[in-house]
């Protein structure tokens, strides 16, 4: 995949403080795809290993979910201090068109908070998810950091360290790659449900408590 392979020749060369970069300007919705990102994070770590200065897999874990989540916090702060202006400022018209600004804001209404969380886990809706939830103004700072910070928590150290253990098998890490989205979307949404079943049920019997002592 010659994305990965552009950015595995510039991380090599300037190391953590390019997948900072970098990762902060996924956040932007510039369409660099931040999975492959981390993925050539880990990578270089593992490659690394053998050289004189070897990249720690765990620090470049923490400095990829910093960058990540620097990224989010400016995509969502631009929408909460600037408003709904902020679609008509230049960089930003270009990644998100109105039509995809409109969808954003129906999905946020109808799924709330949650839609937080599982946006980390949409490619090229996550900054507009970020920035709609942003412009709404019904979202507090710190509950967007602990809805995206738990999503990342999941995601970031997962990519990281595939990279590192298939450093030297790239091709073994694109399978891996799209094996490890399939299954995170697929135990979310089983989770989501399993999470939904439970607090009907829950529901279900105190009504019936309720019922029965009247």
């Amino acid at each position: 995949m010659e994305i990965l392979q552009l950015l595995l020749d510039f991380f090599t060369t300037y190391g953590y403080v390019a997948v900072f970069f970098v990762l902060i300007v996924c956040g932007f919705g510039l369409p660099i795809p931040e999975d492959i990102t981390l993925v050539a994070g880990g990578i270089i770590c593992g490659l690394s290993l053998t050289t004189k200065y070897p990249l720690n897999v765990y620090i470049m874990m923490f400095v990829a979910l910093s960058g990540v989540l620097i990224g989010d916090v400016v995509m969502f702060s631009l929408g909460r201090f600037v408003g709904p202006k902020v679609t008509r400022m230049p960089f930003i018209r270009k990644i998100i068109t109105p039509g995809v600004y409109l969808k954003m804001q129906q999905k946020t209404h109808r799924y709330g908070n949650k839609i937080l969380f599982f946006a980390r886990f949409l490619p090229g809706l996550r900054a507009p998810i970020f920035l709609t939830a942003g412009v709404s103004r019904k979202v507090p700072l710190w509950k967007f950091l602990l809805m995206d910070g738990l999503a990342a928590l999941i995601s970031v150290p997962l990519w990281v360290y595939l990279g590192f253990i298939f450093a030297y098998d790239i091709d073994k890490v694109l399978f891996w790659l799209h094996k490890s989205q399939f299954l995170i979307i697929t135990v979310l949404i089983i989770g989501a449900l399993g999470i939904l079943i439970y607090a009907r049920l829950i529901k279900k019997k105190r009504s019936n408590i309720k019922n029965h002592k009247k």
